[in-house]
């Protein structure tokens, strides 16, 4: 791996993403929280990420899981206290671990003391700090606009004045309870710009910037149309707000990274986030929702590559997170691409085909230039959890979309540790109170202990993976050469000296001339590469070029 200056650690970083509410429960309430976490660094430390992604953890009401922010500066009771947060962040880096906190700059809970003022008095100055409106019609009972929120369903909702009249609306792009804020206020603005203050003075190495192409909006409020410009979504007013956010992270030490998540199917426009003088790292959709076939991943790793040289930023290659589908069962289904618009459960999947195309697809990803993600419990192999009960659902869209959309709840069950039923370690001996969403009986065999020291898991997989790439000078940040493979294969080198070879075509194919076998996702016959599996190669010094 290229580390020849620490500073830019993100540039070939492997990351790891925690769900706090779902990685490990350490006082017995069903609910993760930073004692868990705390109590699982060794784990991670010998997983060998570089660095930790933690979900939010502060104040917030939970109507949409931690996302809906009463205060940037505090820790929710649910998870712990501020003073454990610090002890959290010290001995992560005791350990090598680096630490990147969630920032939603977007948007906050509607708990939020600025928010609850503004609903308090309409003519309270903090109005000014949301999108307040007057509704349409002769007695303004049409919302502002007919925008649709990603969660389903309309984006403005109708307050009451104090003394019983409807009032304006206000602006929210998520659910009612999280009200957007107005980026053209110098007010929010300032307020930011502390927060990311506050949490580099504490030691973090990275933020993490949620919805961030959603923050600045046309003040006109026009309707959504096929050819103009979006009235929410990558305004170009946005990058203001960046620029001065990267001017705070330049001056802190030890090279701490701002990371966008940016939905954008423009790879120019999402490549304008990662200029020079705005955000480190974004995150690349494109291949989390890539089909499992050689044209379209190489298609897609050709454009991500192409969209970031201009710039001179690193990609980043992402197969799940806590907002997705786990790829272990959309790659067992016959449409192996994922989007929100097509999310569905119930189409069968074939997880034996699914696991082993996951097994291939961590050998692509963490061979491939740049950083990489791994969310919590992929490195288990678990499979997306599609049967839980209506009633127990917490996910606002599975609830804004009447049960269309069934939400992100079932990425987000709570990680299976040991044992051979629920919890399955995630709490403490004796607890009585049960995870927060239930654990489906058959990851007994998925927990970190069964698969631990288990040379054909897919923890040893991850485990042996990781440690070949920070030992290896040719993975991580740099070049990529493809290299002449058959139909339906992927071949690539990375120099010095390292071929990886994927195969996902139907039938095995031979391996290339080599010098060794480094790793192999799946057995090999003999010297052929079965399909959907995947090999790093020591490569000869006469690879075709």
């Amino acid at each position: 791996m290229s580390t020849a200056d620490d500073s830019r650690w993100w540039r070939s970083a492997v990351i790891y993403q925690i769900y706090p509410r779902s990685f490990a429960d350490g006082d017995g309430d069903g609910i993760g929280d930073l004692a868990g976490i705390r109590e699982r660094l060794a784990y991670l430390s010998g997983l060998g990420v570089d660095a930790l992604w933690l979900s939010p953890w502060y104040p917030s009401p939970m109507a949409d899981a931690g996302y809906d922010v009463a205060d940037h500066r505090d820790i929710d009771p649910v998870f712990g206290t501020l003073a454990e947060a610090e002890q959290l962040i010290a001995e992560a880096h005791r350990q090598g671990l680096r630490i990147i906190v969630d920032l939603v700059p977007n948007h906050c809970s509607d708990a939020h003391p600025w928010f609850q003022a503004a609903l308090a008095d309409p003519d309270a100055p903090e109005r000014e700090l949301f999108w307040f409106h007057p509704g349409r019609g002769p007695d303004g009972g049409r919302q502002p606009t007919d925008w649709v929120s990603p969660f389903g369903g309309g984006t403005w909702t109708r307050t009451t004045n104090p003394d019983g009249t409807p009032g304006d609306w206000y602006l929210h792009l998520f659910a009612p309870q999280q009200p957007d804020f107005n980026w053209d206020h110098p007010r929010v603005r300032a307020e930011f710009e502390e927060i990311i203050r506050f949490w580099l003075d504490r030691g973090v190495d990275g933020i993490r910037i949620d919805s961030a192409a959603m923050l600045a909006k046309d003040p006109t409020l026009p309707e959504v149309t096929p050819d103009g410009p979006h009235p929410f979504v990558d305004v170009d007013a946005v990058h203001g707000i960046y620029r001065s956010w990267r001017r705070i992270a330049d001056g802190y030490p030890g090279g701490r990274a701002l990371i966008g998540e940016i939905w954008l199917p423009d790879q120019q426009r999402f490549a304008n986030y990662l200029r020079p003088d705005e955000l480190h790292t974004a995150f690349n959709f494109d291949f989390l929702g890539c089909a499992w076939t050689a044209p379209a991943l190489r298609a897609c790793v050709d454009a991500t590559l192409a969209a970031h040289a201009p710039v001179g930023a690193p990609a980043t290659w992402v197969l799940s997170n806590h907002d997705v589908t786990r790829h272990v069962t959309r790659y067992g289904r016959a449409d192996t691409t994922f989007s929100f618009a097509a999310r569905r459960e119930g189409i069968p999947t074939d997880l034996e085909l699914g696991t082993r195309r996951a097994r291939a697809a961590v050998l692509l990803s963490l061979a491939l230039p740049g950083a990489a993600y791994v969310y919590q419990g992929e490195e288990l192999g678990l499979w997306e959890v599609e049967d839980i009960p209506h009633e127990l659902r917490q996910d606002p869209m599975f609830v804004r979309s009447g049960g269309v959309d069934p939400g992100r709840d079932g990425c987000r069950v709570p990680l299976p540790w040991s044992g051979d039923a629920p919890p399955f370690g995630f709490s403490p001996e004796g607890a009585t109170a049960p995870p927060w969403l239930p654990q489906p009986a058959d990851w007994k065999d998925r927990t970190a202990r069964a698969q631990a020291g288990d040379p054909h898991s897919m923890l040893e997989l991850y485990r042996t993976a990781i440690a070949l790439r920070r030992a290896e000078a040719a993975l991580g940040d740099g070049d990529l050469t493809w290299l002449p493979a058959p139909d339906g294969v992927l071949a690539l080198r990375r120099d010095p000296g390292v071929t990886c070879l994927v195969n996902l075509s139907g039938a095995a194919v031979p391996l290339p001339p080599h010098r060794g076998l480094l790793l192999a996702s799946g057995p090999l016959d003999d010297d052929r590469l079965p399909p959907d599996t995947a090999v790093w190669l020591r490569s000869t010094p006469d690879d075709p070029r």
